[in-house]
């Protein structure tokens, strides 16, 4: 059975920093795609940032500059640091797996985990 285990939240001050991670667990298929969504009380579900197999990554506007998204293969772990937090940074940060299921007739799924309430206040 697949699981992501995030880890990392809490409560931060502004301009504090913070290093979220998601392990991936339970899967021998592909991965496509490792990323961060967040969510905001009242508000949409929002990219933070993905990075793809090869490396390439991309990133929300709003957070452009400060957070940056890394993953290590070996452990299909994937990393969101966090900097120069500021209040509306504060949400529920999502882990998002996508994987692959190669084939004549192939497709791709994705996986959440369960999020990490991140705070970021005085």
């Amino acid at each position: 059975q697949v699981q992501l285990v995030e880890s990392g939240g809490g409560l931060v001050q502004p301009g504090g920093s913070l290093r979220l991670s998601c392990a991936v667990s339970g899967s021998d298929r592909s991965i496509v795609h490792m990323g961060w969504y967040r969510q905001a009380p009242g508000k949409e579900r929002e990219l933070v940032a993905v990075i793809m197999s090869g490396g390439g990554t991309n990133y929300g506007d709003s957070v452009k500059g400060r957070i940056t998204i890394s993953r290590e293969n070996a452990k299909n772990t994937v990393y969101l640091q966090m900097n120069s937090l500021k209040p509306e940074d504060t949400a529920v940060y999502y882990c998002k797996v996508r994987f692959e299921v190669p084939g004549r007739y192939s497709y791709e799924y994705d996986y959440w985990g369960r999020g990490t309430q991140v705070t970021v206040s005085s």
